[in-house]
């Protein structure tokens, strides 16, 4: 982190760097989703993101075996995430990377209604009203800015698998806290990235079977490190630090801004910005962000 900087300045640096990262998955995903399966490319993916945050935890004091205890904690975490990826790259080989990128915005609200939940955590009202305020402009670009395709509520089939795997990675967030018992945020992950990947390997076998692995194109394979290393590994260092530094809420914030880097990755991937009136939508989600970032909480 850039000398200098103060603890919260660093936190809102790494969040930074988190979202824009986040943010690639989909942009390189939507352009490999149709030729790797997503159980198949999602168990290679927790396969290497397990190894770096194994080596990880063993590097930070090692993994006891009280970390074993109730393993049925990690399939919970393990599955919720694993339908989650999935269902991204199921949602990624039709849906545009942006709309999807609106979609994932859909979960601090969502997290927010699991956290009560769960948990009987409480809402702010001017939270609540951000969080309504980043919804409506992730739906205005879901439709894609068509007031009639809203109306007739006419998603795409790709924003509805994603939907729903939101819906796992905001049920995800609570959870985490709810089961944890004590355990290293390494340790804890990597019990999860066990978990999954056990999971990802039952249910795609067969794809992992039928795969041509040796004659994937480059770009596939370096989506898939970028996945495992960048956009698992590294987000869940930054996601740490940063909750170390700043309120729940302000972390929450940015992923508002997500829609804001797909954006700027598909310009640079030369794949063209969308148009006037999407953009409408993707500054509601940036005012969203703003108004999380004044929230005292």
């Amino acid at each position: 982190m850039a000398a200098g900087m103060t603890g919260a300045g660093k936190g809102h640096l790494a969040m930074l760097t988190f979202s824009a990262l986040v943010a690639g998955s989909f942009s390189l995903g939507g352009m490999v989703a149709n030729e790797v399966a997503p159980a198949a490319l999602n168990a290679v993916r927790f396969l290497i993101a397990g190894g770096v945050i194994g080596i990880a935890a063993m590097a930070t004091g090692g993994i006891p075996a009280s970390t074993w205890r109730a393993p049925w904690r990690y399939l919970v975490l393990g599955g919720l995430f694993a339908i989650y990826f999935v269902l991204m790259f199921e949602g990624l080989k039709t849906a545009h990377p942006v709309s999807t990128a609106a979609v994932f915005t859909l979960t601090p609200l969502m997290s927010a209604g699991f956290g009560w939940v769960l948990l009987r955590q409480i809402t702010t009202k001017w939270m609540f009203l951000a969080l309504g305020m980043g919804a409506i402009g992730a739906l205005w670009v879901i439709f894609r800015a068509d007031w009639a395709a809203f109306r007739r509520f006419e998603v795409g089939q790709g924003e509805i698998y994603y939907f729903w795997g939101c819906v796992a990675h905001a049920a995800y967030t609570p959870m985490v806290r709810k089961l944890n018992r004590g355990e290293r945020p390494f340790v804890f992950t990597f019990g999860m990235l066990l978990a999954g990947l056990l999971i990802l390997t039952l249910w795609g076998w067969q794809d992992l079977r039928a795969t041509d692995w040796a004659n994937l194109r480059p770009l596939v394979w370096g989506t898939i490190v970028y996945l495992a290393v960048f956009a698992s590994a590294a987000t869940f260092v930054l996601l740490q630090f940063a909750a170390l530094e700043l309120p729940s809420s302000k972390v929450m914030a940015y992923t508002y801004l997500v829609p804001t880097w797909v954006i700027c990755w598909e310009i640079g991937l030369g794949h063209g910005a969308p148009t006037g009136l999407v953009l409408v939508g993707i500054a509601l989600t940036a005012v969203a962000l703003v108004m999380l970032l004044r929230d005292e909480g």
